[in-house]
């Protein structure tokens, strides 16, 4: 069977990002609090990842608020309730893509659109202009494209994402997913929000995160300007761009598993 992503997978640069990726999840998964307080890391590292993509669109919210569940800012519940689901939609994100970015848009957009037909939706006209909140609106992307050719490219993206073999790595997959949800901005709210967690869905299914740890969202929020300018990279630059997005999402899963690394000292302190 063809890899569809093997091309990219052998632009320069992008193998040692991955490796030295995976090496620092394999560091990770050896930490000894794991062995009995793994589902405790989960749960903390999707709540700072949660925290974090909220952040990536304007939203920044003090981690105790989040975790106290007082604070009413759309965009980080939005994110906290996707980051929750992505456990739940493995299945159907190897089997049936779509849904399962419907699912988790209808989760992340629940306080952002008026219409709760439009949750869940591919958007029927022109995405529009996001006002400039923050880092996550500095994007300075080109005009979405028009929903005729975001039908096609989803169809496309969940092809890749069914037709995946294990010689493509996670890694590679996920940043192809996260780049084109947002370039395609499928939704025309919370795009975002679902990009990075079909990313962070992505890296759990395909073997990379099994277990959810790595706060990949962390990485991206600690990256926010390498964040913009390489994904316009990926959009504009060919071949060489998209091998800097692929890199920069490796560097962000090298500092999500430095975040969970640091989870797990916190509770082995006690």
């Amino acid at each position: 069977m063809n890899d569809p992503l093997a091309a990219v997978a052998a632009l320069p640069g992008v193998a040692e990002a991955v490796q030295a990726a995976r090496a620092a999840v394999d560091r990770l998964y050896g930490h000894r609090v794991l062995r009995r307080r793994g589902p405790e890391v989960s749960t903390e590292s999707a709540l700072r990842g949660a925290r974090a993509s909220a952040s990536l669109e304007g939203a920044d919210v003090p981690l105790p608020d989040l975790r106290a569940g007082t604070t009413t800012a759309p965009a980080a519940l939005g994110a906290l309730r996707a980051s929750a689901e992505v456990g739940r939609l493995g299945p159907a994100w190897r089997t049936t893509p779509r849904q399962a970015l419907a699912r988790l848009h209808a989760l992340a957009a629940l306080d952002l659109v008026d219409d709760a037909a439009l949750l869940g939706r591919p958007r029927t006209s022109p995405a529009p202009e996001a006002p400039a909140r923050g880092p996550g609106d500095l994007l300075d992307l080109p005009p979405a494209p028009s929903p005729e050719a975001v039908a096609t490219r989803l169809a496309m993206l969940a092809d890749l994402v069914t037709a995946t073999t294990s010689a493509t790595p996670a890694l590679v997959l996920a940043a192809v997913v996260h780049a084109e949800l947002l370039v395609l901005r499928p939704f025309g709210a919370a795009d975002g929000l679902v990009a990075r967690a079909a990313e962070r869905l992505t890296l759990v299914e395909f073997g990379l995160d099994p277990k959810s740890l790595v706060a990949v969202e962390v990485g991206h929020a600690e990256l926010a300007d390498t964040y913009a300018k390489t994904l316009r990279d990926y959009l504009e630059g060919g071949p060489p761009g998209v091998a800097a997005w692929v890199r920069h999402c490796a560097a962000a899963v090298e500092l999500g598993a430095r975040e969970a690394t640091a989870i797990c000292e916190a509770l082995q302190r006690g």
